[in-house]
């Protein structure tokens, strides 16, 4: 399969000691791309440095919304300045987390607001983070895209069957995790069975949230294979097409990627 994950956080902790052994089994297992995401700003030249190291890895810049409470002030012109590294890929990830709540909910939405600015000054694609956040997020979105377009994602998509027509029809892709092929996750199943195969992404979200067999155990990004296998099923066609059509969404989305060798012209 010729896959990529859209979205892991190679820069924590639990990858250091075998950084080049997590990223040469990914190759091995056909993921031929991954982006790894910025949790926060200050991390950005660590992040920028492991896209630097390997030809196939690339980033984004952007503030989790657990970590908003810690950056609430980073202008749009920041975000614009530090997207400008020849392999920063994406704004984020930015959104709501009402789940957790580690910063005050209008500091999340300013920040949230913030790198939806950064994305359309950019002209990035912004990666959504979203946890029991659906209505908030829903107005968010369709307030923001009113003033003006931009490019996303809603990543490691958990939510409601409401938000993911929301997200469709404002015209943003949805990205599955290894959440989609735990036993207890049918209801989240039949919402990837919604989702045209032209607007779903695949990730790992790595290091957490790692597919069955794996689940309980470390992710990485080698394991979004299992992911897309179960995804596949899903969707009704076999992985090698899944994994084909989702790196093309990859293409679409994240424009600023070089061409993927062997992609069609």
């Amino acid at each position: 399969m010729n896959l990529t994950d859209s979205h892991c956080h190679l820069d924590f902790p639990e990858f250091s000691p075998e950084l080049d052994a997590v990223v040469e089994r990914a190759r091995a297992a056909g993921v031929t791309r991954i982006i790894t995401i910025s949790t926060r700003v200050a991390r950005h030249a660590d992040i920028a440095a492991i896209a630097e190291r390997f030809p196939d890895v690339f980033f984004t810049v952007g503030t989790h919304p657990l970590q908003a409470g810690e950056e609430p002030d980073v202008p749009v012109e920041r975000l614009v300045e530090l997207s400008r590294h020849p392999k920063c890929v994406g704004i984020g990830e930015a959104g709501l987390d009402y789940h957790y709540d580690a910063a005050p909910r209008d500091v999340a939405d300013r920040v949230f607001r913030t790198h939806i600015r950064a994305a359309r000054e950019s002209g990035l694609p912004l990666v959504i983070h979203s946890r029991d956040a659906d209505a908030d997020m829903a107005a968010t979105l369709e307030d923001e895209m009113a003033r003006g377009r931009f490019e996303a994602v809603l990543h490691c998509f958990t939510s409601s069957m409401e938000l993911a027509r929301t997200g469709l029809e404002l015209g943003l892709f949805v990205s599955f995790s290894g959440v989609a092929t735990f036993k207890n996750s049918e209801a989240l199943r039949d919402v990837a069975r919604t989702v045209p195969l032209d607007r779903m992404l695949v990730e790992t979200d790595a290091p957490f949230l790692a597919p069955v067999p794996h689940r309980g155990k470390r992710n990485e990004p080698a394991f979004v294979a299992q992911t897309a296998r179960v995804l596949a099923e899903v969707k009704g066609v076999d992985p090698e097409t899944f994994a084909a059509a989702t790196s093309a969404n990859v293409d679409r989305l994240f424009s600023k990627l070089p061409a993927r060798l062997g992609a069609a012209a």
